[in-house]
């Protein structure tokens, strides 16, 4: 049987779809590398709200997708970009969220660590901004999950120059119970963070990421780094304090990041990993042995699906997260907060939903292909 799928230039192409997916299982925890998969929070389908207004979130399924997760060894990253901080979830209900995570993570015995920002305010001084950060911060270590120092737009907005951030991030790291991570997001992901740190020149502004690290490096467990360039983040790892560690977050180039080189590595907290998660675990599973070139053959071939899922706007990649949630029956549809689920095209979804289903990522291939045929029509697309 084939599919009709829509290209980019118009008209209709023919796809066979794989019959059988790729075999993975939960496995041994992962040992040479810490993996985080940065999570999406799942909709409530019935709820009767708009885009602008609070989230209404299902709670059941979205707790599911994170025991899936800690189940193949993954740990999660809860509250970050990908559950749609600042694009539908508000402050609000990213707290409940970390609340119920951590919780989960307890029961479970799942790694977590949890975005702290300033999302309850939208600009102010940097008075505020600290105290917004202060107020998150102290939800998420309540909550026994780790702290990830999240990139703040009312920060960007209010400071004058790199001393700011050297301020309020200084504050914060004192303050910190325990080793935080920091991250970096860059424009591409957020386009109100230009100029974060101080600086629109990237080599000014990572002289003072690095200061700020330099300063408390007992209080920073590591960084991530979400510029989408791999020589700068290789930079940047090779310049860190001892124990210190880097987290990639660039969804382009991860395979060669995480194996490192002569000189290190990184480990990983990605978007990409919430539909890649148990195909990445498996792979660092194979690096665990020492078999970079094993590695290296399973994870080479998911780039291509995840520069198309995370092409410009970059930011609605989490679009297409969820989309590939909804095929592989994580959940039982294709609806997100805010209304997001509008912000790709129908070819972007079509062919997303062949480069996973070239990859095997689909537990059952019928019912993804039975959806996919589902969206198909309600676009008017006859088969």
């Amino acid at each position: 049987m084939t599919i009709r799928l829509p290209g980019r230039r118009g008209g209709l192409r023919a796809y066979e779809p794989r019959a059988e997916p790729l075999a993975l299982t939960p496995g041994a925890p992962l040992t040479s590398r810490t993996v985080f998969s940065a999570a999406h929070v799942v909709a409530d389908p019935y709820a009767d709200t708009s885009p602008d207004a609070p989230a209404a979130v299902d709670w059941d399924a979205t707790l599911a997708f994170r025991r899936h997760l800690w189940s193949h060894g993954l740990g999660v990253a809860e509250a970050m970009d990908t559950a749609q901080r600042g694009m539908g979830l508000d402050w609000a209900g990213a707290a409940e969220l970390i609340r119920r995570s951590a919780a989960e993570a307890k029961a479970v015995g799942g790694r977590i660590a949890c975005g702290v920002g300033t999302d309850q305010i939208a600009a102010g001084s940097l008075a505020e901004v600290r105290a917004a950060y202060e107020e998150q911060l102290a939800v998420v270590e309540e909550s026994g999950a780790q702290a990830i120092l999240m990139a703040s737009r009312a920060l960007c907005a209010a400071a004058s120059g790199p001393e700011d951030y050297l301020e309020v991030y200084g504050h914060l790291l004192r303050q910190a119970g325990e080793p935080v991570v920091l991250h970096w997001l860059g424009p591409m992901f957020d386009p109100a963070l230009e100029g974060y740190w101080g600086s629109s020149d990237l080599d000014t502004a990572t002289d003072t990421f690095l200061e700020v690290i330099a300063a408390h490096p007992d209080k920073v467990d590591g960084i991530k780094v979400s510029l989408l360039d791999a020589a700068r983040e290789i930079d940047i790892r090779r310049r860190l304090p001892q124990g210190v560690r880097c987290y990639t977050g660039d969804d382009f180039n991860y395979p060669e990041l995480i194996a490192g080189d002569e000189k290190g590595f990184s480990h990983a907290l990605l978007g990409i990993f919430d539909p890649l998660g148990p195909l990445a675990a498996e792979a660092v599973r194979v690096l665990d042995t020492g078999d970079v070139a094993g590695f290296r053959e399973l994870l080479d071939p998911t780039v291509e699906l995840s520069r198309h899922l995370f092409q410009a706007p970059t930011r609605f990649y989490k679009t297409g997260v969820v989309f590939l949630a909804w095929l592989a029956g994580h959940q039982s549809h294709f609806t997100m907060v805010g209304g997001l689920q509008s912000a790709r095209s129908l070819p972007h979804f079509a062919r997303a939903y062949e480069l996973a289903d070239q990859l095997g990522l689909f537990p059952d291939p019928k019912q993804a292909e039975e959806r996919m045929r589902n969206l198909l029509a309600l676009y008017g697309v006859a088969q």
